[in-house]
């Protein structure tokens, strides 16, 4: 008791590890099916609501699901918080509506091939119930507008069957696979057609009624010809009016409304190139502060530079990196340092970013280390000479955050993935797998304590670290990679691409 009034309880110690269970996939494969090389998922994005996702393939396409048990069980949910009663579902998603974004171009003042495949999808704001996203392949942005538009049609009149009679051509609703065809001056070339004797009691005229809804992508606004290489992220702006696209060099900023012009806020290009030596690998605006942006660059650094310092953000506010350990220098150090994905939480007071070997979490109040550091590939050190040889050393995996903040997530080999939990004192370092059994070739992993690094709150935690094999013995495939996926940002759900399958999880 503290004054007779107050009463003090012990800190809450870090959440129990999630209890994954499969929910649903979307294009699974039988077994021994080839995947096509276009239909392979390149990228994944939950919009801000979690009611709807965005898939984009190597063929160009887009495909949207929408969410479906908020709206089946409205009526239930409200039913139950009447009796305070646990509501035990998890988000079930369905097809949607899916359309073509971008076809294969040619550069032919650099004779070079533009493939099709988006690179990145953002959710913009919705407006009279039209959902707005952008995507992008290595060279173009568009801007989508995915709108339910009435199919209008002509109702039937009460000549049957349909012919051309008077001063013109009666429709039907349904299209006849023989109409007749109309004379220039209104009559028809088929002469059958007669009046009964008695006339007509009436004469119904076509009225067009709106019966069918259907989903109509139309695209608003394409922004080309402002990055010489090729696009690795965009990101929309808190403000809802503009976003920026990212090459290897060069950052811009455009306005959603202008696609002729776009500004160009950082440029990382020396004079000349040969004194090049990092690029710019991904970038992302702060989730509330429109004037803040990070961009991550392939020697491991994080930049956080403030647009009101000045229009050419030559130099940053902050500098995140991790100095490097003496004596652990080797030919593949700058390799493995390269950042491939950098995320916000959804509060932005930190960030993570993922290179081939860890998970970083970072605060952006501090810049002398990161926060924590979550070991993922650690078991593929002794086989970095082989990874280099088969490129897989060179593989870009996506990282992302729960919405509450508790917990990351990114994918790795064999089509697995983890989830580690970063709450203060948290062992959690899950492994899945994406299939509709995520837990087959589950690692338990020794809890682990902290490791102290510093004064200040720096940890690492480790998950399995085996050589080359799993928890079954069964050797890791670099051919199957998870690279893309996708936490709901409200409800512990992720979403998942394992070559042209989309796995959804929940806990």
């Amino acid at each position: 008791m503290n004054g007779g009034d107050e009463v003090v309880t012990a800190p809450a110690g870090p959440p129990q590890p999630l209890d994954w269970k499969f929910s649903q996939v979307f294009g699974e494969r039988t077994a021994g099916e080839e995947v096509q090389e276009v239909d392979i998922i390149s990228a994944i994005e939950f919009d801000k609501t979690g009611d709807h996702l965005a898939t984009g393939d190597r063929g160009g396409r887009v495909v949207l699901f929408e969410r479906t048990d908020t709206k089946d069980h409205d009526a239930l949910r409200r039913d139950l918080e009447r009796m305070d009663h646990p509501i035990n579902r998890h988000p079930e998603f369905r097809y949607k509506t899916e359309f073509q974004s971008h076809e294969p171009e040619f550069d032919y003042l650099k004779s070079l091939e533009i493939e099709e495949k988006i690179n990145k999808i953002r959710w913009c704001q919705t407006a009279n119930r039209a959902l707005f996203l952008l995507s992008t392949n290595d060279k173009t942005i568009k801007f989508w507008k995915v709108q339910e538009k009435k199919v209008k049609k002509i109702s039937e009149m009460n000549l049957d069957p349909p012919k051309a009679v008077g001063n013109g051509c009666v429709a039907s609703s349904s299209n006849s696979n023989s109409p007749t065809p109309c004379l220039a001056n209104g009559g028809s070339s088929d002469n059958d057609f007669s009046f009964p004797p008695a006339g007509l009691p009436s004469l119904r005229l076509p009225v067009v009624t709106s019966q069918e809804t259907n989903l109509v992508a139309r695209c608003r606004r394409v922004y080309a010809h402002a990055h010489d290489y090729h696009i690795n992220s965009i990101s929309n702006n808190s403000d809802g009016e503009t976003f920026i696209s990212a090459d290897d060099l060069r950052i811009n900023l455009w306005n959603l409304e202008i696609s002729n012009q776009s500004f160009n806020i950082v440029d990382v290009k020396p004079a000349n190139m040969e004194d090049l030596t990092e690029v710019i690998t991904s970038a992302e605006f702060h989730p509330t502060h429109c004037n803040m942006l990070a961009y991550s660059s392939s020697k491991g650094s994080i930049r956080l530079i403030d647009l009101r310092q000045s229009a050419l953000c030559d130099s940053h506010a902050k500098l995140f990196e991790e100095p490097e350990a003496p004596g652990s220098r080797s030919f593949f150090t700058e390799i493995i340092a390269s950042i491939s994905d950098i995320k916000f939480a959804k509060d932005g007071r930190y960030m993570l970013s993922r290179d081939y070997m860890t998970l970083k979490l970072w605060d952006i109040n501090m810049d002398s280390g990161p926060v924590s550091t979550f070991q993922v590939h650690e078991y593929l050190r002794p086989k970095l000479c082989d990874l280099y040889e088969n490129d897989s050393i060179f593989d870009k995996f996506e990282c992302c955050l729960s919405g509450d903040g508790l917990r990351v997530a990114t994918g790795s080999y064999s089509n697995l993935f983890r989830v580690f939990g970063c709450a203060p004192g948290s062992t959690e370092a899950t492994t899945l797998e994406a299939s509709k059994n995520p837990m087959r070739r589950q690692v338990q992993t020794p809890s682990r304590p902290s490791r102290s690094l510093s004064s200040i709150t720096r940890v690492v935690r480790r998950g399995a670290e085996t050589s080359g094999v799993d928890a079954n013995g069964n050797s890791f495939d670099f051919t199957t990679k998870l690279l893309h996926l996708a936490w709901h940002p409200t409800e512990n759900s992720i979403a998942c691409a394992a070559a042209n399958s989309l796995y959804m999880y929940y806990a």
